[in-house]
C-alpha cells in the first residue's frame, strides 16, 4: 500500500488509475475500476486505485459524514486487488489536502507516468470540490493521460450508492445490498479479549472490532467467516447488547461451528446470509444456553439445505 503521491513514480511504469473513495466497492465503483485495469490489460502498465482515508466528508463536514462505513481499508483493498487492481495508494486526508487546488493535487499526480484516469462521472475533488470530469477532460491532453467517465450504474432504477447500501443493509435487507454490491454483505475485524462467557456455556465465540462499520440489525445470523483470510466456515454471530448478562455495549459475536482454536489478536471477515431471530432477554444462563443450541442447529440446517439446492 502506498500513502503518498511522490511514490507513484517510482513504480516506473506507465499507470492506469481509478480515483475515488470506493466505500463498499459496490458494482459503480467495480465499473471505474474495471475502465483501469481494462486500460492496463489494452496499452501494457499497471492498473492502481486511489482513494483517501478517513473519508474526506469526515473532514471537510463532518456532521453531513456517514456515522459508519461499508468497508474497512485492508478489506477495500483486498476486494480491488480480486477485480484485477495491481497497488493501492491510500493517502491521509486532513486539513491540508483538502485545502489543496485540483490543478495542484492533478500535477502532482502526473509527475508520475499516468496514462489513464477513470472517475465517476459525478466525482470531484479538491478545494471547494473545484476539480471535476469538465477540469479532467481539459487537462487530459496537457499531462498526457486518457480520461475514462463512467456513468452511474443503476439497480431498480436509482443510482447505485454507497448511502443507499448503508440503509439496506441498516434495514435488514440485506438481499438489496448483495444486488448493488454484486457480493454478500461482509465486514472484517480484530478480535478483542472478551468475558469468555461463550467458553463457559460451551459455545466459544469470537468478539469482533466493527465500532466503525455498517451493520445490520441486532438478533442472531447465520454467517460465514474466515480466519486471517483463510477458507470460509459456516458460523452462527450474534448482534447486540446481550440483555441476558447485562450488557449494555453492541457487540457482533461469531461463534465458527464446529471449531475450538484460540482467535485472540486474529482478523476475521464475517458475511451475513440470513437473520434467524431477533435478540431476546433470557431468564438465566441456562435458557441461553439452550437457545444457542438451537441457533447453532438452524444454523447447521440453513448450510445443509445450501448445499442440496
Amino acid at each position: 500500500m502506498l500513502r503518498h503521491l511522490e511514490e507513484l513514480a517510482g513504480l516506473d511504469e506507465p499507470l492506469h488509475l481509478a480515483l475515488g473513495v470506493f466505500d463498499g466497492v459496490h458494482l459503480g465503483h467495480r465499473a471505474v475500476i474495471g475502465a483501469a485495469v481494462e486500460a492496463a490489460r489494452r496499452e501494457g502498465g499497471m492498473a492502481g486505485l486511489l482513494t483517501f482515508h478517513p473519508h474526506p466528508i469526515r473532514v471537510i463536514a463532518p456532521g453531513k459524514a456517514p456515522a459508519m462505513m461499508l468497508t474497512a481499508l485492508g478489506q477495500k483493498m483486498d476486494l480491488a486487488g480480486e477485480l484485477g487492481i495491481e497497488f493501492f495508494v491510500a493517502l491521509n486526508f486532513d486539513a491540508e489536502m483538502a485545502a489543496m487546488e485540483a490543478a495542484d493535487f492533478l500535477g502532482r499526480l502526473c509527475r508520475a507516468e499516468v496514462r489513464t484516469i477513470a472517475v465517476g462521472e459525478d466525482w470531484r475533488f479538491g478545494r471547494g470540490r473545484s476539480g471535476d470530469v469538465a477540469f479532467l477532460r481539459a487537462e487530459s491532453q496537457r499531462h498526457g493521460y486518457r480520461l475514462v467517465a463512467v456513468p452511474p450504474v443503476m439497480a431498480e432504477g436509482d443510482r447505485i450508492s454507497s448511502t443507499r447500501i448503508r440503509q439496506a443493509i441498516r434495514d435488514g435487507n440485506l438481499a438489496a445490498a448483495e444486488r448493488m454490491l454484486g457480493r454478500a454483505y461482509a465486514v472484517r475485524g480484530e478480535v478483542l479479549k472478551g468475558a469468555r462467557l461463550g467458553h463457559q456455556l460451551g459455545f466459544p465465540t469470537a468478539n469482533l472490532s466493527v465500532a466503525e462499520l455498517q451493520i445490520p440489525p441486532d438478533g442472531v445470523w447465520a454467517v460465514r467467516a474466515r480466519i486471517n483470510h483463510g477458507d470460509w466456515m459456516p458460523a452462527v454471530a450474534n448482534l447486540g447488547a446481550r440483555p441476558t448478562v447485562g450488557g449494555e455495549q453492541r457487540l457482533l459475536e461469531v461463534h465458527v461451528l464446529d471449531f475450538a482454536k484460540d482467535l485472540y489478536g486474529s482478523e476475521i471477515e464475517v458475511e451475513f446470509l440470513c437473520h434467524l431471530r431477533g435478540e431476546r432477554k433470557f431468564s438465566g444462563l441456562d435458557e441461553l444456553k439452550a437457545a444457542i443450541a438451537r441457533d447453532v442447529e438452524a444454523v447447521r440446517g440453513y448450510f445443509a439445505g445450501r448445499a442440496e439446492s
